[in-house]
């Protein structure tokens, strides 16, 4: 289960597709998909800094499979790693089935910065890995840090 990969800063949210949140075509509007994951995101990280965030970068947003009417969608979401004042939060979308079985259909990483009170970038906690498979996602997670970063000096 995902709260294995992101320990207590674990969130998750569901959400029926409506007719307002579909496009032309009848499947999820990308767009709402990704207000939705943005507002996760935020949930995730405020839990874990215990404090006010901002969206700094939206890494990897890959759309894997569709959602349609009347389906049942389900956004888990985590801290996976920590910086100085930067937390990446992973979230995974899935579509789930009356019986509770799921399949993703999303997984986003984005960047939460924490805020002081003067709206102005925070340390916020270290993060430390309490299972094996959060180990595995802090790693990776340290990764696409070191990725972004490259980017960001290169200006790309």
């Amino acid at each position: 289960m995902d709260n294995e990969i992101y320990g207590i800063c674990y969130s998750e949210q569901t959400h029926i597709i409506r007719p307002q949140h579909m496009n032309s075509q009848g499947r999820l509007f990308g767009g709402q998909l990704m207000l939705w994951i943005d507002e996760i995101a935020g949930i995730a990280a405020r839990r874990y800094c215990r404090g006010n965030v901002t969206t700094a970068c939206v890494d990897g947003l890959n759309f894997i499979d569709a959602a349609h009417f009347n389906d049942t969608v389900t956004l888990t979401a985590g801290v996976t790693f920590v910086g100085r004042t930067s937390m990446e939060v992973t979230v995974l979308t899935y579509t789930e089935k009356i019986d509770g079985t799921r399949k993703l259909i999303n997984e986003a990483h984005l960047v939460e910065v924490a805020l002081d009170k003067d709206e102005h970038p925070a340390e916020v906690p270290a993060f430390i890995p309490s299972t094996p498979e959060a180990q595995e996602e802090y790693e990776k997670g340290r990764l696409r840090y070191e990725l972004r970063k490259e980017r960001r000096l290169a200006g790309i």
